[in-house]
């Protein structure tokens, strides 16, 4: 990507999804041997995917994880209980496969990709300058944008960086505000990897110190995702757009995922139909996102992890969903009476 224009460009008219495919699946669901709608969610995903897929029976052959890295400069304000030190050490950690996304992965039937982005060089600190220039932007949504191939059948989007849900909580407060909270702080920041009062009530400045830094530059979500946002978000931001151009259907990771693809959503009518939350994450603003943006996640089990542990944990449900899709038999294959039958 060569300027911020370009991906507005990309991004104001998102590729529709197949709506041919979609009635497909659904004319299928209400012949298959159940009452109609008995399978709830499962029906629904089973078009979901069909719909982004472009195909009449989907398929999760290639399901992918991609989780991204980044620094970021605000650490250095006492906003997280670890060093930024960690970021680099967990990834060692997912490269040697002792993480949970390792095992999730595996138990998912996905292959896991970890991107770190320029750990060395942390983002500056929001509160007193655009976390990014416009060149890191670009690059890291790029490293985002062109880790996505055309051959996916599913992507699990995660991230890995000490520090980050206070930039997820701050470029979700640039987003969506907060609905006349005395502190957009207050509203949308949690304690993250566990922090204490103290550190909690500093994080909370932090954000409020940066939206007023920015100003009115915040009402452009790419300029938002610039200068509040990280590498590994800007890269989410990147590998969600390349999925709609590619009708790769996503699952979206917790809070500081669902905050980094949530410009699209800002930028065009209906950016993140083809993304769906995989679960209500425990960090203190996620489930406000999610009603901000419409959506319904798939599960809620008190998860806070990240590095895309949510989004693999759910693809087994979506297997579910295709496995009822695929084998279930007909009424009329199977010799049972419809509901208008005398």
């Amino acid at each position: 990507m060569n300027s911020l224009d370009q991906i507005r460009t990309l991004c104001a008219s998102p590729l529709p999804g197949d709506d041919a495919a979609a009635a497909a699946i659904a004319a299928r669901q209400a012949q298959l041997t159940k009452p109609p709608g008995s399978l709830g969610r499962l029906e629904e995903l089973a078009v979901w995917l069909g719909c982004w897929q472009g195909r009449e029976m989907p398929r999760l052959d290639r399901v992918a994880v991609l989780v991204f890295a980044g620094n970021h400069g605000v650490v250095a304000r006492g906003v997280s209980p670890f060093p930024a030190s960690v970021t680099a050490q967990m990834v060692a950690n997912f490269a040697a496969g002792g993480a949970a996304i390792n095992q999730l992965a595996a138990v998912a039937g996905a292959s896991l990709q970890v991107v770190p982005l320029e750990l060395e060089h942390p983002t500056a600190d929001l509160c007193t300058a655009p976390a990014m220039t416009e060149a890191e932007f670009l690059a890291a949504f790029t490293a985002g944008h062109d880790a996505v191939v055309p051959e996916m059948d599913l992507l699990c989007l995660g991230e890995m960086g000490i520090g980050n849900t206070t930039a997820g909580a701050a470029l979700a407060a640039a987003l969506f505000g907060a609905d006349g909270a005395a502190s957009l702080g207050a509203f949308w920041a949690g304690r993250g990897t566990g922090l204490d009062d103290a550190g909690l009530r500093r994080k909370r400045e932090a954000i409020d110190a940066a939206i007023a830094f920015h100003g009115a530059a915040l009402g452009d979500p790419l300029e938002a995702a610039r200068r509040l946002g990280g590498r590994e978000m800007a890269a989410i931001l990147g590998a969600t757009l390349a999925a709609r151009r590619h009708r790769v259907p996503v699952l979206l990771d917790g809070f500081v995922c669902t905050a980094a693809a949530a410009p699209l959503a800002r930028l065009a009518k209906g950016g993140l139909d083809h993304a769906i939350i995989a679960h209500a994450s425990a960090e203190h603003g996620h489930k406000a996102l999610i009603g901000r943006l419409g959506m319904q996640p798939l599960l809620d089990l008190g998860m806070r992890l990240g590095e895309a542990s949510g989004a693999a944990l759910a693809v087994p449900l979506l297997r579910a969903a295709l496995a009822c899709h695929a084998g279930m038999a007909t009424f009329a294959q199977a010799g049972v009476s419809t509901a208008g039958d005398a």
